[in-house]
């Protein structure tokens, strides 16, 4: 993968402040507030900790500054199913453990239709998969996001890889269609019955 330009690459020290920055991003996101209605805060910091060690081994986790205003994490393609061998060699399986048995049991159960969506679609195809975006309350509004995403989007442009994502709420529909994203399904997540949209960005010509 190209070389990150102008952002700040997350080290494993900065992994909990990174997820604790997650936390804060996605307060208000409906998914997340269904699944994780009765846990604690401690096991939502360990859920968003998993996906940025997950991406560190096997792909790219960056911020705008060490401040970590704002958290992007991605991962090629043949990466974005998180396997339970993956997930032991980097080290996300410890978070997961921490999140508890009865969330990680029905994160499984709901997102398993949307892993199987992205595989049918994508097949064989080279691509580079967001696997999650997010920037503190206080930060937003203020470019954090679009500097993560229009880094990545070079990273696509270069690479000649599309980006595949998936995004919970009408709002980031818009948003990611604003950078030339493409819905190619939404879909409806059981058990919690809330809508999902699988959206993929081709590269220019």
């Amino acid at each position: 993968m190209t070389k990150l330009e102008g952002l700040h690459r997350v080290e494993p020290s900065e992994f909990r402040r990174s997820a604790a920055t997650l936390v804060d991003a996605f307060q208000n996101d409906p998914v997340w507030n269904a699944i994780f209605k009765d846990v604690a805060p401690s096991q939502l910091e360990a859920f968003f900790e998993s996906p940025v060690r997950y991406c560190h081994t096997y792909g790219e986790v960056c911020a705008p500054s060490p401040n970590l205003e704002g958290i992007m994490a991605w991962v090629p393609g043949n990466y974005a199913e998180m396997t339970l061998w993956r997930m032991i060699r980097s080290g996300a399986i410890w978070s997961g453990m921490r999140m508890g048995q009865q969330p990680s049991q029905l994160l499984q159960q709901v997102f398993r239709t949307i892993d199987l969506d992205r595989k049918n679609y994508m097949g064989s195809r080279s691509f580079y998969y967001l696997n999650i975006i997010g920037v503190a309350q206080k930060y937003q509004g203020q470019g954090f996001g679009s500097l993560l995403l229009r880094a990545l989007l070079a990273i696509s442009q270069q690479d000649q890889v599309p980006i595949y994502l998936e995004t919970e709420t009408e709002d980031n529909v818009q948003l990611y269609q604003h950078f030339g994203f493409s819905v190619i399904k939404k879909a409806t997540l059981p058990i919690i019955d809330l809508p999902m949209w699988e959206m993929i960005r081709e590269v220019d010509a």
